[in-house]
């Protein structure tokens, strides 16, 4: 997949587009997606995601992400987009009038043009759907998609993870969240008590679920289960989140690798104890019940 910052980068060629920021790229995101790729089948021009980064609620309400923007993007592949435009979404680019965006959506010379229903652009949300088309002569509107009736939105997911419901979470995106980091030195404490972590930091801002997690790590020697406890640490007064994967069955140093870790279920929220004899004992029973929900899990 081709990306691109800014629509005047791209050949001179017609497109379908679909708008949107895209975060965590849910079931609804890829119903969007799917209805731009058949347009695109039908003009046989190549399909164009033009997104923002960061998601315009990160910069707008200051809300966490759901994904980077190399998760994104990858996902974009994924589900098959041809091409994406990842426009820096700054206060000046939020401050443009409507006419200014609508003036970058000509450059692209869209056949069609596919949003969601609550899509709006432009200084205060100015700009609608009845305005792309100005420079489009097709606009594709699709509905919030819900499930059991309840919209999928990204607002939603964002829910589901601050209260530690992964299952949710995963009912929504369609997959199991992930979130993606470097493993980086910590203090070494579950070495000492015979849990040894991956201490794993992620972009300022994305969303982590807080709690005990059976998860699944991939990395690019291998993918392992494991057990996640994302938080502040109580047991030992810990004073920033942090982001710790025991890997079972593993030996040997990740310091600088990338892990793309994957929350399956949720075993537990976190707590503090009396001492580190009371968490050792825990986190045996923590790591027998992620194994036991791993079970079926290759």
């Amino acid at each position: 997949m081709k990306t691109y910052v800014s629509t005047g980068q791209r050949p001179d060629t017609a497109t379908v587009v679909a708008v949107g920021s895209f975060d965590g790229v849910h079931l609804g995101h890829q119903a969007l997606i799917a209805q731009l790729k058949a347009k695109a089948r039908e003009h046989r021009v190549p399909s164009v995601v033009y997104t923002f980064d960061p998601p315009t609620r990160v910069l707008t309400q200051g809300v966490e992400f759901l994904s980077t923007l190399p998760e994104k993007l990858d996902l974009l592949a994924r589900y098959g987009v041809d091409e994406t435009i990842a426009a820096a979404f700054t206060p000046e680019f939020a401050s443009r009038p409507k006419e200014a965006f609508l003036d970058d959506l000509r450059l692209l010379r869209p056949r069609a043009i596919v949003v969601g229903e609550d899509f709006h652009f432009g200084r205060g949300r100015a700009g609608s759907a009845a305005d792309l088309r100005e420079v489009a002569p097709e606009v594709v509107v699709v509905p919030i998609h819900g499930l059991s009736g309840e919209d999928i939105k990204s607002t939603r997911v964002r829910e589901y993870l601050k209260s530690g419901d992964v299952d949710g979470a995963r009912r929504l995106l369609g997959r199991h969240y992930d979130a993606q980091g470097v493993v980086v030195q910590g203090d070494q404490l579950g070495r000492t008590i015979g849990w040894p972590t991956a201490n794993i930091r992620v972009p300022d801002g994305k969303a982590l679920p807080l709690g005990v997690f059976a998860v699944v790590a991939v990395g690019d020697h291998g993918r392992w289960h494991g057990m996640a406890n994302v938080g502040f640490r109580p047991t030992v007064n810990g004073q920033d989140r942090r982001f710790e994967v025991h890997l079972f069955d593993f030996s040997g140093d990740l310091y600088g690798q990338e892990l793309q870790v994957k929350f399956f279920t949720h075993l537990r929220g976190e707590q503090k104890f009396s001492g580190l004899d009371e968490l050792k004992a825990q986190i045996a029973r923590d790591a027998q019940a992620a194994r036991d929900a791993l079970t079926d899990v290759r």
